[in-house]
């Protein structure tokens, strides 16, 4: 086997992991901010997945110029590296609006336990 594929097989192997750790933080946990940080281990997986995905090796930027006649095949695809990019910058927007909407309901709570949290009315 290569080294290339044997890179190939821990990146999607490590995508992997991350994505079932959050979802056990996710599905397990109690606490609200440990279900948002589940959700970031999960973000962070994909995203992982997602360049993974994008890899080619040997591969240069995708960017075109006079002298680089023929060298298309191995530039990468920059779709995934775009898409990533993206989604890290929305991660960031649902992680912050999340961890607000946990203050507001610590401050009317006093918990952050969802099993002690028995009316949501504000």
């Amino acid at each position: 086997m290569e080294t290339t594929e044997l890179i190939r097989i821990g990146v999607y192997g490590a995508s992997i992991l991350l994505i079932l750790i959050g979802l056990y933080a996710v599905l397990i946990k109690k606490s609200l901010i440990k279900i948002i940080i589940g959700l970031s281990i999960i973000d962070g997986g994909i995203h992982l997945l997602l360049i993974g995905i994008g890899y080619i090796k040997d591969g240069t930027a995708p960017i075109f110029s006079s002298g680089l006649e023929g060298s298309a095949s191995r530039m990468v695809d920059p779709v995934p590296q775009a898409l990533v990019l993206t989604a890290i910058v929305i991660g960031f927007g649902v992680t912050a609006v999340a961890l607000s909407l946990i203050i507001r309901l610590y401050r009317h709570h006093n918990t952050l336990k969802i099993d002690e949290i028995k009316n949501l009315k504000w």
